[in-house]
């Protein structure tokens, strides 16, 4: 399957580096690892791990890792990004 497309992910550049080291010890990388997430999740419709909490829903269990800051950023970074693509193809 050919790469053709780009995923920017903004993380912490500690969390980002001991991940790189994790994966960089299992003779992988951090982006391997994440195409592989990707795919196992696509096959599983859903994450591709139990994630466990005393909330309801999905959304809820992992809003504690989320960085809204990073979030809204992401929003805006893909907003701009869809409208130079469509303003290309014009």
């Amino acid at each position: 399957m050919a790469k053709e497309a780009t995923l920017q992910v903004r993380m912490d550049a500690e969390l980002k580096e001991q991940a790189e080291a994790l994966y960089r010890e299992m003779g992988t990388s951090l982006a391997e690892a994440v195409r592989i997430f990707t795919k196992q999740s696509v096959l599983e419709n859903g994450m591709p791990f139990v994630v466990s909490a005393n909330r309801s829903s999905s959304y809820g269990r992992l809003a504690k890792y989320a960085d809204y800051l990073k979030m809204e950023q992401e929003k805006i970074a893909f907003e701009k990004a869809m409208a130079e693509k469509h303003e290309e193809s014009d």
